[in-house]
Formats: structure tokens, C-alpha cells, sequence
């Protein structure tokens, strides 16, 4: 007896799966890529394969989804590579920020979970494609290495090789020491006054000796070229700005991806996301997104 040949699922059974799963496949996509642009171009590339695709021949559709996402993944970054090797002065990811007083959704904590902080997607750019797929399968979507494995077309023991690898560059620059969020927000709280109002000493004893900036202006507007890697240098920096620009400067409390930040309003205008790295109770890198290309999606505080 021939066997009926299997029927498409519904258009609203796709959707609604694909819906399902779309925070996961976005804190995929933006993880591997540091772009929210990016990380909707391959969501959208995804959705239109998950329409193409036989589904009645998936066990899973969001493990299928995930690996697919993942794929374009690594080949989107293959190619941003190219572009970031030609970037102008430092790239940094673009800011996911949100109020602070906001609870978020179900659906954004799904896509907030984990750590997502700029100073690890900092240290994740010095990775390969490859290498970044199977740190962040791993070790934050806990996916098991036969799962790896078959995502990346390598074996077993090719795919711990890359994880143990990368674990060690990543634990090498990233913090090394949780902050709870309210002494977090408490230290940039202080550092935010003492920023707007010049108070030289005050910023100067927020800062690790060894403290370092990056900025990011892409070639939009001006920033530093190089990191500045001088407590002293960015105690300078910062009440420069207010010998300038006085009472037009304001700091909004934000989370910056999920993490306390601050947004420097300048003039009237959003002029930068500020995302801070603590250790033992003071600030050891500032991660400045001046790009405006990459805040043109934020609309807090204005």
C-alpha cells in the first residue's frame, strides 16, 4: 500500500512555531553577530527557509531553527569580518537597552538570559566565526557536543577542542567577579553625578588604577582611536566634556544588555550608551557606543 504523501502544515501553524521560538533564535543571531540588524536579516532569512522546508519530516522544529539561524549565523560574520577589519577605530556591538524600571517580558527574558554583557561580546569579536558558534552553544545554551558537532559539520572531538579554546581566551579578558545589580547601579549612580557636575576627584575614585575605555564612533563622529588605557587620561575625558558643555549634560539609568548602564544625553541629543565593568567596587572598563547609526533605535530618555 503506497504511504500518503505528507501534507504542509498550515501557514498559522508555521507562524505560530517560528513565533514560539523567535526569542531564542534572536539571542542566537545577536550573540554571534553583536547587531540588531543583523540578527533580523537572519531571522528573516530563517523564516522564509522554515516556509520552504518539509516540517513534516522535523522532530524539532525549533532545534532545526536554531541550527539554521546559527548557520546563517557564521556566515554573516564571515563576511562582517571583512568590514569590521575596515571599520573606523574600535567596533563595538550595538547597544540592546531597555528602561530601567521596565520588568521584562517573558519573551525578553528569554532573549536577555545569560550573560550578554558588552564586555563578553567585547572579547567574543577576537574569536573565529566557528569558534564563537561552539563557545555560545555551549556554554550559554548548554547544547550538548554531538548537538555541536552536527551543527558545525565537525566531530566531537574537533568541537571540544574549540570550546575549550575559547573558554580559555574568554575567561582570560572577561570579568572575573559578579556584581549584584543595585551596587552596580548604586557605583554608576555616583559616577554619573560626578561626571555631569566635573567633580575630578570623585570620577578619579571610581576608577581602578588600571581602568580602560573604548569608544566606538565608526567614522560618524569623533571618538578615540586607540584605548585609553589611563584612569587618569579618562578622569580627563569625562570632565573635559562638562568644561564644554555644562549644564547640557544628563545621564539616564538604563539597562545596556541587561546590565545597569547609563545614556549621556549632550545638548539636548543622545550622544552615547555607556556600558561599565566592575571589580572590588570600582570600574575597570567603559565601553562608549557613540556610532550613531547604532543608537538610532533608542528612544529613552529623550
Amino acid at each position: 500500500m503506497t504511504e500518503p504523501t505528507p501534507r504542509p502544515q498550515p501557514a498559522d501553524h508555521q507562524d505560530a512555531a517560528f513565533t514560539a521560538a523567535r526569542p531564542r533564535l534572536f539571542a542566537i543571531a545577536y550573540r554571534m553577530l553583536g547587531s540588531r540588524a543583523d540578527a533580523e536579516d537572519v531571522l528573516q532569512d530563517a523564516w522564509m527557509r522554515w516556509h520552504q522546508a518539509d516540517q513534516s519530516t522535523l522532530q524539532s522544529a525549533e532545534a532545526w531553527l536554531a541550527t539554521v539561524v546559527t548557520r546563517l549565523s557564521i556566515d554573516r560574520l564571515r563576511a562582517a569580518k571583512a568590514e569590521r577589519e575596515a571599520y573606523v577605530g574600535w567596533w563595538l556591538p550595538e547597544p540592546l537597552v531597555e528602561p530601567e524600571a521596565d520588568t521584562p517580558s517573558p519573551e525578553k527574558a528569554v532573549e536577555l538570559a545569560g550573560d550578554l554583557s558588552m564586555a563578553l561580546l567585547w572579547v567574543l569579536e577576537r574569536l573565529s566565526p566557528e569558534e564563537r558558534a561552539a563557545f555560545l552553544m555551549r556554554q550559554v545554551f548548554d547544547q550538548d557536543y554531538a548537538e555541536i558537532a552536527a551543527l558545525l559539520g565537525k566531530t566531537e572531538a574537533a568541537c571540544r577542542q574549540m570550546v575549550h579554546r575559547a573558554s580559555d581566551r574568554v575567561q582570560q579578558d572577561r570579568p572575573r567577579f559578579d556584581v549584584a545589580p543595585d551596587a552596580h547601579r548604586d557605583l554608576l549612580e555616583r559616577f554619573a553625578e560626578a561626571s555631569r557636575t566635573g567633580q575630578r576627584d570623585a570620577i578619579r575614585a571610581l576608577l581602578a588604577d588600571d581602568a580602560h575605555l573604548v569608544g566606538d564612533g565608526g567614522g560618524k563622529v569623533p571618538s578615540f582611536m586607540r584605548i585609553i588605557q589611563d584612569a587618569g587620561q579618562i578622569t580627563k575625558i569625562y570632565c573635559e566634556l562638562v568644561q564644554h558643555m555644562g549644564d547640557d549634560i544628563r545621564y539616564v539609568h538604563v539597562r545596556i544588555n541587561g546590565e545597569p548602564g547609563l545614556l549621556r544625553y549632550v545638548d539636548g541629543k543622545l550622544e552615547s550608551a555607556q556600558s561599565f565593568v566592575i571589580e572590588n567596587g570600582r570600574i575597570v572598563a567603559i565601553y562608549v557606543v557613540r556610532n550613531p547609526d547604532k543608537l538610532a533605535h533608542i528612544g529613552i530618555g529623550a
